[in-house]
Protein backbone atom coordinates (compact mmCIF):
# COMPACT_ATOMS: atom_id res chain seq x y z
CA UNK A 1 0.00 0.00 0.00
CA UNK A 2 3.04 2.72 0.91
CA UNK A 3 4.27 1.93 -2.60
CA UNK A 4 1.36 2.67 -4.37
CA UNK A 5 0.47 6.00 -2.13
CA UNK A 6 4.05 6.88 -2.90
CA UNK A 7 3.68 6.79 -6.81
CA UNK A 8 0.07 8.87 -7.17
CA UNK A 9 1.90 11.41 -4.81
CA UNK A 10 4.95 11.51 -7.18
CA UNK A 11 2.31 11.53 -10.18
CA UNK A 12 0.20 14.08 -9.02
CA UNK A 13 3.68 16.11 -8.60
CA UNK A 14 4.34 15.72 -12.14
CA UNK A 15 0.92 16.82 -13.35
CA UNK A 16 1.08 19.59 -11.36
CA UNK A 17 4.72 20.81 -12.86
CA UNK A 18 3.23 20.29 -16.56
CA UNK A 19 0.24 22.48 -15.98
CA UNK A 20 2.47 25.15 -14.53
CA UNK A 21 4.95 25.02 -17.32
CA UNK A 22 1.45 25.43 -20.00
CA UNK A 23 1.42 22.12 -21.42
CA UNK A 24 -1.56 20.80 -22.45
CA UNK A 25 -2.13 16.97 -22.46
CA UNK A 26 -3.83 17.30 -26.14
CA UNK A 27 -0.31 18.47 -27.38
CA UNK A 28 -1.74 20.73 -29.80
CA UNK A 29 -0.70 24.76 -29.73
CA UNK A 30 -1.60 27.70 -31.71
CA UNK A 31 0.34 28.03 -34.37
CA UNK A 32 1.57 31.95 -33.63
CA UNK A 33 2.53 30.64 -29.91
CA UNK A 34 4.54 27.83 -31.86
CA UNK A 35 5.88 30.73 -33.86
CA UNK A 36 6.27 32.77 -30.84
CA UNK A 37 9.08 29.82 -29.47
CA UNK A 38 10.48 29.17 -32.22
CA UNK A 39 11.56 32.97 -34.19
CA UNK A 40 13.89 33.84 -30.96
CA UNK A 41 16.23 31.03 -31.29
CA UNK A 42 15.92 30.78 -35.02
CA UNK A 43 16.71 34.45 -34.86
CA UNK A 44 19.68 33.98 -32.27
CA UNK A 45 21.02 31.06 -34.46
CA UNK A 46 21.22 32.76 -37.93
CA UNK A 47 23.11 35.81 -36.28
CA UNK A 48 25.50 33.16 -34.13
CA UNK A 49 26.39 31.40 -37.73
CA UNK A 50 25.84 34.31 -40.41
CA UNK A 51 22.91 32.46 -42.13
CA UNK A 52 21.01 35.84 -42.73
CA UNK A 53 21.33 34.90 -46.49
CA UNK A 54 19.61 31.27 -46.10
CA UNK A 55 16.86 33.07 -43.66
CA UNK A 56 16.13 35.69 -46.77
CA UNK A 57 15.73 32.39 -49.02
CA UNK A 58 13.57 30.34 -46.88
CA UNK A 59 11.75 33.46 -46.34
CA UNK A 60 11.19 34.60 -50.00
CA UNK A 61 10.47 30.51 -51.02
CA UNK A 62 7.95 30.43 -48.11
CA UNK A 63 6.29 33.76 -49.20
CA UNK A 64 6.17 32.09 -52.66
CA UNK A 65 4.37 29.50 -51.53
CA UNK A 66 1.62 31.21 -49.77
CA UNK A 67 1.28 33.59 -52.18
CA UNK A 68 2.41 36.70 -51.29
Amino acid sequence: MADTAGRTIGRSRGLKAVATIGVRSSGTRHPLVAAAMVLPLALLLAVTFGGWEAVVTQASSVAGALGR
